[in-house]
């Protein structure tokens, strides 16, 4: 990887890990590592240029027919892939198609770009993550082979000890919270070749003594009744979270952005 290098742009594909939920902004919008990203090349680069092309709730399927060859036409020096593990969560999944999915997305997108970007998602400790691991460490690992085959860099949030904390994580206990985020900005910064900022966003935050168990039913209540609750009713009647939202920033255009 070429060190201090200066991308001048930069395209986002994926579900609400890349579209930035849960960190979000005071007017309601959510802003995540992709932005911060963005914001830290803009910096070094001027005239660089951005598009996030990310939806919530977006399965494999959906992001390579609705995403991939956007991304693909506007041949930015970088993109980045994320997607395939709402596939994972959900209760009946055919691993052997996700991977045909990410592989088709993967040789698409490499030939478009200078440098192709994938990770290995970060996982929240818990028993979600132990119940749905054997198939979300099967998709890294068909990941791993993609980039290796394709000249693709990994980006390791997974084996990532501090980005399991369930203090990096909101309420919904699926996404990250702004502090998460920044921490996973940095990682893909470093991936990408530019000089740290946070040698150390991968150690573990300081150890706190954990909340009582009254404190943990309540959290519980909430989650199940805000959360969980809905997620079901959605899987439920084959609806997602981002039925008719548009990309976040579907536009290849100068950015101006928070400062990391």
């Amino acid at each position: 990887m070429q060190k201090n290098p200066t991308h001048t742009s930069l395209v986002a594909v994926g579900d609400s890990f890349t579209e930035g939920m849960s960190d979000l902004l005071p007017d309601g919008s959510y802003r995540g590592w992709a932005d911060l990203l963005a914001a830290r090349m803009a910096a070094v680069a001027p005239g660089f240029r951005y598009a996030n092309l990310a939806v919530r709730g977006k399965l494999i399927q959906q992001i390579v027919d609705e995403q991939v060859d956007v991304a693909a036409a506007m041949r930015p020096d970088v993109i980045t892939l994320v997607g395939g593990l709402n596939d994972t969560l959900r209760p009946k999944c055919d691993m052997g198609r996700v991977r045909g999915l990410l592989t088709e997305a993967v040789e698409r997108l490499s030939p478009a770009c200078e440098q192709l970007l994938l990770m290995r998602s970060p996982g929240r400790r818990g028993p979600v993550l132990e119940r749905f691991r054997p198939r979300m460490e099967e998709l890294f690992d068909h990941v791993d082979a993609l980039a290796s085959r394709h000249g693709a860099v990994v980006v390791d949030l997974y084996g990532a000890p501090s980005l399991g904390d369930p203090r990096l994580w909101d309420v919904d206990r699926l996404h990250l919270t702004a502090e998460g985020h920044r921490r996973v900005a940095e990682a893909v910064w470093q991936k990408l070749g530019y000089a740290p900022e946070d040698a150390e966003w991968h150690t573990p935050m300081a150890v706190t003594a954990p909340p009582g168990w009254a404190s943990r039913r309540i959290a519980d209540v909430r989650f199940a009744r805000q959360h969980l609750l809905p997620w079901i009713g959605r899987r439920l009647t084959g609806r997602s979270s981002g039925d008719g939202l548009p990309p976040k920033r579907p536009e290849l255009l100068p950015y101006e952005g928070p400062a990391a």
